[in-house]
């Protein structure tokens, strides 16, 4: 344990389950429908209401072999290959064959799927995938229909859920294990305040990072809370310079900040066209599946395009697919293109890369166990080895769904275990609150040194700057700035600024391009070095401790040995 802690008020209220779920998305709302319906006590903590995580705004589906002659075998293939050589085979094998299973236990549950004329679940392609296997619903609404299916199964079995929370630590026994989180309640429902729920099972289930960047298409939560709470614990996490960027996020100007509209790969998949401002196709001859090839291949395509044509963005061509296909099949897209003036049926529409998803994230093992024994995590908060160095399309919905009910049932099937009473750690080391104004230099600074396009020359600056900002948030501020207060928007920025100073310090280590990671003065994959993961620390001091995996395996977590092939 670091003995690190966020700066805020003691506790002055408690409550005890045997399992607390942090996060509401489909990871999160999985895990706490399996670990109730096996008769745990279980509380969901989430920060805004249930649905307003990062699932709900999932357009293309969810990927799974559920297509006649497509197998679970071919889906591990297709990840893999989009994994860039990073992938633990091992908990791609559990995602692929556990996953239909898992997809069938989700429309079971509620979840209601578009269906074929014959009544047979309807399949399209992404990118990266050779065969159709991707499910969707409401045309391009997925997330928003798995998130209405969960939210209304855990409030019809009565999950107890604390909402507007924000987790800021996590509690420990005296032997070092997991004994519950603290939180704060944003003055809404039953307790107000910092607060903490004991409890001997944590689950971090917290979505992404991508309001670490100026643009995403991550909702304003995806502050990176998760990973920054575990980094707090002691828990290791990997491979966080792997960061995908969108290929295709609605351009709406330059300057443009915050959640931007997300243009879902689901289109080309049903034959749109990536073309210039000339209307020349540019991804043909670039790929055998052209617009269809892995996201880091169509993102970097588009950063050349521009950078060779001194454009700002690309175009996304689907005229041709009529009024009644975009009204039918991607209805939400259609709707957002148009309050931003843009009309797909009648014209190109303008797209450029923006921070999409974090492949890395709290280190797993493939019960979802993290290094600190009690502490799990799932969804796209973890590093499961699943998404390796670039993240298939429509598996993070799968990977949630798959990973949760492990976790659960890793839970479930444990020795019950009385939780030990949470101990003060004897020397507390509080992290300071960064100075006020410094979560938008924050987005700035990574976008500029952290974004598509990576070098050591920018990552350095980006190092530099985050590190002025950490060490004026310890000295209290400057004369010109002086350091936040306890609040939401503190803590928040606080853990952005970590997890950033996290990201740039693996991509820095990274002397090479592989997947979502483009180093421009290190152009070509190295696998003799490289085929390996970062694994960073919080040291009790606050530094950052890196290392490099001996091999593309990742070690043993603390908590159990490694499962075998």
């Amino acid at each position: 344990m670091t003995g690190i802690r966020l700066h805020a008020p003691a506790p002055g209220w408690a409550i005890d389950a045997d399992v607390v779920v942090v996060g509401s998305g489909v990871a999160g709302l999985t895990a706490a429908l399996r670990c109730t319906a096996a008769g745990l006590r279980t509380v969901v903590v989430t920060k805004a209401r249930l649905d307003d995580g990062s699932t709900r705004w999932a357009q293309g589906g969810i990927a799974a072999a559920l297509g006649e002659g497509d197998t679970p075998e071919q889906h591990l293939d297709d990840t893999l290959v989009a994994g860039a050589g990073l992938c633990d085979e091992r908990a791609v094998h559990a995602l692929v064959t556990e996953g239909p299973d898992a997809v069938r236990r989700l429309i079971e549950t509620g979840a209601d799927f578009d269906k074929t004329a014959d009544g047979e679940i309807a399949l399209t392609r992404e990118g990266g995938h050779h065969r159709r296997r991707i499910a969707h619903a409401g045309g391009d609404a997925t997330g928003a229909e798995i998130s209405r299916a969960l939210v209304e199964a855990i409030r019809d079995r009565g999950v107890r859920t604390i909402e507007h929370a924000l987790v800021l630590d996590l509690l420990t026994d005296a032997e070092g294990r997991t004994a519950g989180v603290t939180l704060h309640v944003m003055g809404e429902g039953q307790h107000d305040g910092v607060g903490a729920v004991h409890a001997p099972a944590v689950v971090l289930a917290t979505g992404g990072m991508g309001q670490v960047y100026s643009a995403t298409t991550n909702p304003a939560v995806s502050t990176g809370d998760g990973v920054a709470l575990a980094l707090r614990a002691g828990a290791e996490v990997s491979d966080l310079e792997f960061v995908q960027f969108h290929p295709t996020v609605l351009f709406l100007g330059v300057g443009s900040e915050g959640q931007q509209p997300l243009v879902s790969e689901a289109v080309r998949g049903e034959g749109a066209h990536l073309v210039d401002a000339d209307g020349v196709r540019f991804m043909t001859g670039q790929h055998e599946l052209a617009e269809l090839a892995p996201r880091d291949i169509v993102a970097k395509a588009i950063m050349r395009r521009m950078q060779e044509h001194g454009t700002e963005h690309m175009y996304l061509d689907a005229r041709h697919f009529g009024a009644e296909m975009w009204e039918q099949r991607f209805p939400t897209i259609l709707a957002a293109c148009r309050a931003h003036g843009i009309d797909p049926v009648t014209e190109p529409i303008p797209v450029a890369p923006a921070a999409h998803y974090a492949s890395g994230g709290i280190r797993t093992d493939l019960r979802g166990r993290t290094t600190v024994p009690g502490l799990y995590a799932c969804g796209e908060v973890a590093c499961t080895g699943v998404h390796g160095a670039n993240r298939l399309a429509s598996n993070s919905l799968l990977e949630g769904l798959v990973f949760a009910e492990r976790i659960a049932e890793d839970i479930t099937g444990a020795a019950p275990r009385v939780p030990g009473a949470p101990v003060p750690h004897p020397a507390p080391v509080t992290l300071p609150l960064p100075v006020a104004g410094a979560r938008t230099r924050i987005q700035r600074i990574m976008t500029a040194g952290a974004g598509v396009l990576r070098s050591e020359a920018s990552l350095r600056e980006a190092a530099e700057a985050l590190d002025a900002l950490h060490s004026d948030a310890l000295v209290g501020g400057t004369d010109d700035t002086k350091a936040g207060e306890p609040g939401v928007d503190s803590w928040e920025t606080t853990n952005l600024l970590c997890v950033g100073r996290v990201l740039v310090a693996a991509a820095r280590r990274r002397e090479e391009t592989r997947g979502c990671h483009w180093r421009e003065d290190h152009p070509d994959r190295d696998d003799t070095d490289w085929r390996r993961h970062l694994v960073v620390r919080l040291a009790p001091e606050r530094t950052l401790d890196v290392r490099t995996t001996a091999t593309h395996d990742f070690p043993p977590t603390a908590d159990a040995p490694r499962e075998p092939k």
